[in-house]
């Protein structure tokens, strides 16, 4: 499987989805002018992850923000790692916040509530 590697800007966040490595993560800013241009490729990249899902995926989140558009293409990321799950393989999903942001703590427990993954919640300082 190709990797995919973004490098993110002012508005759209780091991406980085490395079946290989088992690194998998989305980080800093999601606000994308189009974010179903911007998700598209990590979408259908998840889709065919799920298709042969190493046995064990850590995915972490490490966003600074985002915005609503984008908090519904994250719990469809979610979704389909709950598929992942479904289908017998491990899936665990680091929450990451910073201790000034309790919004982002509430974010992940409101999308732990809806997927049945299990969510380490990750508490970084500067």
């Amino acid at each position: 499987m190709d990797v995919i590697n973004i490098q993110g800007t002012d508005d759209t966040p780091n991406v980085i989805l490395d079946k290989a490595s088992g690194q998998f993560e989305i980080s800093g800013r999601s606000l994308p002018e189009d974010v179903n241009m911007f998700y598209e490729p990590i979408l259908d990249w998840i889709d065919q992850y799920a298709e042969d899902a190493n046995d064990h995926t850590e995915f972490n989140f490490k966003l600074e923000y985002f915005n609503t558009a984008s908090s519904k293409v994250i719990l469809d990321i979610l979704l389909k790692f709950e598929e992942i799950v479904e289908n017998g393989k491990e899936v665990v999903i680091k929450w990451h916040y910073h201790e000034d942001e309790e919004d982002m703590l509430e974010a992940g427990e409101e999308y732990s509530d809806i997927v049945d993954i299990p969510f380490d919640y990750v508490l970084y300082t500067d």
